[in-house]
């Protein structure tokens, strides 16, 4: 009877002992697999521009009047007068240059005074010849001339006329030659105090966006004054990695944040068919693929935003509605392959799962663990497979 006593005391120290120096259960923190609706989405920087910017340049050659509109004022199509160009200021001659101009100027009068002294004779002529012409008409209706007299006379006549008109037209030529000859010589004069000036208008109604030349100047055929647009015609650009851009498909949705206000709804718009080099911040090259993005709703919504500000895009390249998912925090690399701890009987189990799409916060379960499965978010280095776990209390 004694020794059971001893052997029954043995027992239970030994299971006291065991009991004492036990490994505790490892607390963990627990999520539970069920189906959940979530998307996936590619967030990057962009630009908001104004969807049709026009530049106004200068259609002609001539001196720019100084511009009185600012960025910001409004303009309304066809009426607001963006720009007024005058002719430009003649050049100056140099001493030279003026010296030949005076010649020419003295060589185009005595042009003109000859012309004219062969006009005087030519017109002398003609008073002659038909003074012949009368008399030998009336000779010949008597009979006392022959036809041939006659028609001779009359031919004089006629090319004493045609003398005439020649000699007025070398005239007017030697007239505008001088003309033209003194006009040289004033090119440096004061132009007229009211020059013929061209107007320029707004093609179309917005805003100034930019001054390009402010100040009174001369400018050429082409030259930029300044840009105009409608605020209310705003759309995001966004330079997407390539690998990105594959996956984004036209007419899918975006949200616009990251500008200063409220969340704005977007659609995608277009994917431009080729991509750009691009040196990121680190030096390395990426293939950059510009899509355009188009603001939904009310424009009063981002009236506080402008052309060329920054803001963040998100667009959702995948969505998912009843999708079997596990939070990304109990995943982790077992290997080249995905694994999580499934707890089994309050004991964490090494299981290999299979997934689909993922964003930051779930992941698709494709094959590896059942709806309501318990497993372990982020396992520190004292979970292990079929070591015992707790859940822990909130």
């Amino acid at each position: 009877m004694r020794r059971v006593t001893y052997a029954l005391a043995a027992l239970v120290i030994a299971g006291l002992a065991f009991w004492a120096f036990r490994p505790a259960p490892v607390e963990v923190e627990l999520a539970e697999i069920t189906p959940r609706s979530f998307d996936v989405r590619v967030e990057e920087d962009g630009v908001a521009r104004i969807r049709n910017v026009f530049t106004i340049s200068a259609s002609n050659a001539g001196r720019l009047q100084r511009i009185g509109l600012h960025a910001g004022d409004p303009v309304v199509a066809n009426e607001t007068v963006v720009a007024v160009i005058g002719p430009a200021a003649p050049v100056l001659l140099d001493a030279r240059s003026r010296a030949i101009a005076e010649a020419t100027v003295a060589a185009a009068r005595a042009a003109t005074d000859l012309a004219r002294a062969q006009l005087a004779q030519a017109e002398a002529a003609l008073d002659l010849a038909t003074s012949e012409a009368n008399r030998t008409r009336a000779l010949y209706e008597r009979g006392t001339v022959s036809e041939r007299v006659r028609d001779t006379a009359l031919s004089a006549h006629k090319t004493a006329e045609t003398a005439v008109s020649s000699a007025l037209a070398n005239l007017s030529v030697r007239e505008k030659e001088l003309e033209s000859a003194q006009a040289v010589l004033r090119s440096d004069q004061t132009p007229d105090a009211d020059p013929c000036c061209v107007n320029i208008v707004a093609p179309t109604s917005g805003r100034v966006l930019r001054v390009l030349t402010e100040s009174e100047q001369v400018v050429q055929p082409g030259t930029p004054i300044l840009e105009i647009g409608d605020p209310g015609k705003l759309e995001v650009v966004v330079d997407l990695l390539s690998r990105d851009a594959v996956r984004v498909r036209e007419g899918a949705g975006a949200a616009i944040i990251g500008w200063g206000g409220a969340a704005l709804e977007a659609r995608v718009e277009r994917i431009e068919p080729s991509a750009r080099t691009r040196v990121s911040a680190l030096g390395i090259d990426e293939q950059r693929v510009e899509t355009i993005l188009s603001l939904q709703g009310d424009p009063a919504e981002w009236a506080g935003l402008g052309h060329g500000f920054r803001v963040v895009a998100r667009i959702t390249l995948w969505q998912g509605v009843d999708i079997l998912s596990i939070p990304v925090g109990a995943l982790f690399r077992d290997g080249s392959d995905w694994a999580t701890f499934v707890v089994t009987d309050g004991r964490a189990r090494l299981t290999p799962i299979t997934l689909g799409e993922r964003n930051e916060e779930f992941a698709q379960v494709l094959s590896g663990v059942a709806a309501g499965a318990a497993v372990i978010l982020h396992p520190g280095d004292t979970v292990a497979d079929g070591v015992s776990v707790v859940g822990r209390k909130e």
